[in-house]
C-alpha cells in the first residue's frame, strides 16, 4: 500500500466514458479493505503507449485495457502470462519495477460467467464465436479449455479467423476440441448450442453481425457488450428462441481476476453483479 495515498489504477481505452470498471473496482476495494482509486484513462487512437507510460510514470500500479488497444498492450508488456501469449492480446497490465506484466483475464471472465452465473456448462457443446479481433483472441483459449466438442470461429474476413485458428490449433488438439474457421457469410444454419458475439457490431450500433437461424432453441447467446448497445443482439437471440445474456457478468468476472493479479485476493463477484444489474434496470 502507498503510504502517501491510495494506489492508482485505470481502464485505458477509447471510448471509456461508458465504462463500469471504476464502479466495479470501487466495490471490490470496499469489500476487501484495499486502499486504491480506479479511474478512466482516455487514450488517443494514435497515442495509447505514451498515455499509459505517463500514467505509470506518475506512480500508478496498473491498468485494464479495452478496445481498441489490446494488441498494442500485448506489444508493450515486457513479460506476459501464458494465456496472454496464447491470445496475442492483453487486457490487464501491472506496472512492476522489472517491467510491465501483461495478462488476459477476458477468457476466464467469460467462461466463469457462462458456466457459474448463467449455469451453462460448455463441455461437449457446439460453440460459435463471432469476430477475430482482440476481444475474441482474448477468450478463445479459455473457451477451448472448457472442452466444447466443437468451436467455430467466424469473422468477416477469412484470413483473420484462420490465423487465430492456426495459433490455437495445438491448444485445441490438447483439449480434444474440433476448431475451425469460417466467414460470417459462409456460416451454415447449424443450430449451435452457444453463440458468443466478440465483434464490435454492438459497440458501433451496427446490429447483429450474422444472418439466419444459427442458435438452437433454448441455446445461449452472449454479447460481450452490455447495456443499451447490446439490446439489438439480445432481442435477436430471444427471437430465435434462445436465452440472451449481455457482457456485464463477463466484465465483473474478468475484473475480479485483474483485481486478484494486482492485490493478491479475489473479491466476491455475486453482490457486485447483482447491484450493477439493478442499477442498469433502474435506468430503463
Amino acid at each position: 500500500m502507498n503510504a502517501t495515498g491510495p494506489d492508482r489504477y485505470a481502464v485505458a481505452g477509447n471510448p471509456v466514458a461508458h465504462s463500469q470498471s471504476p464502479n466495479i473496482h470501487a466495490q471490490f476495494a470496499a469489500q476487501t479493505g484495499q486502499h486504491l482509486v480506479y479511474e478512466r484513462l482516455l487514450c488517443p487512437l494514435d497515442a495509447f503507449l505514451p498515455t499509459v507510460q505517463a500514467f505509470a510514470a506518475a506512480g500508478a500500479k496498473g491498468c485494464n485495457v479495452t478496445v481498441p488497444f489490446k494488441f498494442e498492450a500485448f506489444a508493450s508488456a515486457r513479460r506476459r502470462s501464458p494465456r496472454a501469449e496464447l491470445a496475442g492480446a492483453v487486457n490487464t497490465l501491472r506496472f512492476d519495477e522489472q517491467g510491465w506484466w501483461g495478462d488476459n483475464t477476458d477468457g476466464l471472465g467469460l467462461v466463469r460467467d457462462i458456466q457459474a452465473n448463467a449455469g451453462q456448462p460448455l463441455a461437449g457443446l457446439r460453440v460459435l464465436l463471432l469476430g477475430a479481433g482482440g476481444a475474441s483472441a482474448g477468450v478463445l483459449g479459455s473457451l477451448i479449455a472448457a472442452r466444447p466438442a466443437e468451436l467455430t470461429l467466424a469473422n468477416r474476413s477469412a484470413d483473420k479467423a484462420l490465423a487465430l485458428v492456426v495459433s490455437h490449433a495445438r491448444w485445441a488438439q490438447e483439449h480434444g476440441v474440433r476448431l475451425q474457421a469460417s466467414t460470417l457469410q459462409d456460416l451454415p444454419e447449424d443450430r449451435f448450442d452457444v453463440l458468443v458475439n466478440g465483434t464490435s457490431a454492438s459497440l458501433a450500433g451496427a446490429g447483429v453481425p450474422v444472418r439466419g437461424q444459427v442458435l438452437r432453441e433454448g441455446g445461449l447467446g452472449v454479447d460481450m457488450m452490455y447495456g443499451p448497445q447490446a439490446q439489438g443482439f439480445l432481442d435477436w437471440v430471444a427471437a430465435q428462441g434462445a436465452r440472451p445474456r449481455d457482457g456485464l457478468g463477463m466484465l465483473v468476472e474478468q475484473a475480479a481476476e485483474a483485481f486478484q493479479l494486482w492485490r493478491g485476493m479475489r473479491p466476491d463477484t455475486a453482490p457486485v453483479l447483482a447491484g450493477l444489474r439493478a442499477q442498469l434496470a433502474a435506468r430503463g
